[in-house]
């Protein structure tokens, strides 16, 4: 039985945040063998009764992130805590759970060693560990809640799959799997909505079509040092169109591009605000979980092997050469950044061991889900780029009972940037609309 202990307890902004510590297997299916320290933090409203409230577990996005740090009694928390005792969950591998980084990925050994250890962070092993600690701060016969965003949403798919006892009721936001298929299916997905949102932005901005030419014409023919190490190339650059999967994307890519360059010795070089702006942007190498793991969320039975990049082939105009228009990526992972990325060089090994892996159990239970009784209720968010909402929806088919809100009124983080989110699915679940 997982173990826990109680850190500290904190009050701000009309809220009680008390840390806690569990101790939960490596292995679930060796209880006796290594374990992990998992962190979480609950938070509830000053002035109502914790203990007269149901609890309601947040898994967050990624992999590879820790929980919300509530820095206000705010957005989507403040209403959850209305009716709720929450509790922000750093999934194993995050935060002030035993993290996995580079540094202590060492200690585990050779690459071989490091990548047999990362097999056990994924949501199978995040939905166990989730279980564990209901039975032992909630009661083992109390059932709770559980919001998941993104691959948090993930998650709590796997656990409708797998522990559908332990749910009181389900909330997904932007996180409704493929059930079956392969990280191909995926991005066969992904990369359309990245061209479609990367045309609505030179829309918005035709000035920054210019300038974004300028900037890969400009590392094609230099090379451009980054402020921390490493090196700006055109493929890395390409990745900010990462932000344009969110609410505020396209506003701060622009804002990005607007300090680009700045007059220097032989002519207009790459600012280094603009420099330290981008390299802050790309957090891969400060959450390497999402590198190593993340065609893993996708892949059951089967080999990744480098999806992002294969089929990337199959949409020539994703790639770049002086004369054609700029284009970017999005939420893909390439074989290449374990290169250009010096804090994940040292995992280039134990990543390419993952991209060849087969023993990947499967993580949902289709079966199980076509029968399912617990209430659930999902946003599929009609053009996120980083959750298509042709596979949404298809899951959404496949989950008996559950209801769907589709709404083109958010883009991915739509939890994080508007409380009429959590406000809109509290009411499906309830009927009231």
């Amino acid at each position: 039985m997982t173990t826990f202990r109680t850190l500290a307890t904190v009050r701000h902004h009309g809220m009680d945040l008390t840390d806690y510590e569990f101790t939960v297997p490596l292995d679930h299916d060796q209880p006796s063998g290594e374990s992990l320290s998992i962190f979480a933090r609950a938070v509830s409203h000053s002035e109502k009764s914790a203990a007269m409230l149901p609890w309601l577990v947040f898994l967050q996005g990624g992999p590879g992130f820790p929980g919300p740090r509530p820095l206000a009694n705010s957005g989507w928390l403040k209403r959850a805590l209305d009716d709720y005792h929450v509790l922000l969950l750093d999934s194993r591998g995050n935060g002030r759970s035993n993290v996995v980084l580079p540094q202590t990925l060492a200690r585990r050994g050779n690459a071989r060693a490091q990548a047999d250890y990362l097999m056990r962070f994924r949501a199978d092993s995040i939905v166990r560990d989730a279980e564990l600690i209901r039975r032992r701060l909630v009661g083992e016969d109390e059932p709770w809640s559980v919001l998941g965003q993104s691959y948090g949403g993930f998650c709590a798919v796997h656990y409708l799959s797998a522990y559908p006892l332990g749910l009181r009721e389900a909330f997904i936001t932007g996180g409704l799997p493929p059930l079956v298929g392969s990280p191909d299916d995926y991005y066969r997905h992904t990369y359309p909505e990245v061209q479609r949102k990367t045309r609505n932005f030179f829309a918005r901005y035709p000035a920054d079509r210019v300038l974004c030419t300028r900037i890969l014409e400009h590392l094609h023919r230099h090379d451009v040092a980054l402020p921390t190490g490493g090196r700006l190339t055109v493929r890395r650059f390409q990745q900010v169109g990462f932000m344009l999967g969110f609410d505020d994307g396209m506003e701060n890519l622009h804002y990005l591009l607007e300090s680009a360059f700045c007059p220097g010795v032989d002519g207009d070089e790459l600012s280094q605000p603009f420099l330290r702006t981008l390299e802050n942007s790309q957090s891969f190498e400060t959450h390497p979980i999402f590198a190593v793991l993340h065609e893993m969320c996708y892949t059951q039975g089967a080999a990744a092997r480098w999806s992002a990049e294969r089929v990337r082939g199959e949409f020539p105009d994703m790639d770049w050469a002086p004369g054609r228009p700029p284009s970017f990526t999005g939420e893909m992972i390439f074989p290449w950044m374990f290169e250009d990325y010096p804090g994940l060089r040292a995992l280039r090994d134990v990543a390419e061991l993952l991209a060849r892996e087969e023993r990947w159990p499967s993580l949902y239970d289709p079966a199980q889900l076509a029968r399912n009784t617990v209430p659930c209720v999902a946003a599929i968010y009609a053009e996120d780029m980083f959750v298509p909402r042709a596979l949404s929806e298809r899951t959404a088919a496949s989950i008996a009972g559950l209801k769907v809100w589709l709404t083109n009124e958010y883009e991915h983080n739509g939890l994080r940037s508007s409380s009429a989110v959590f406000e809109r699915l509290l009411s499906l679940r309830r009927e009231l609309v």
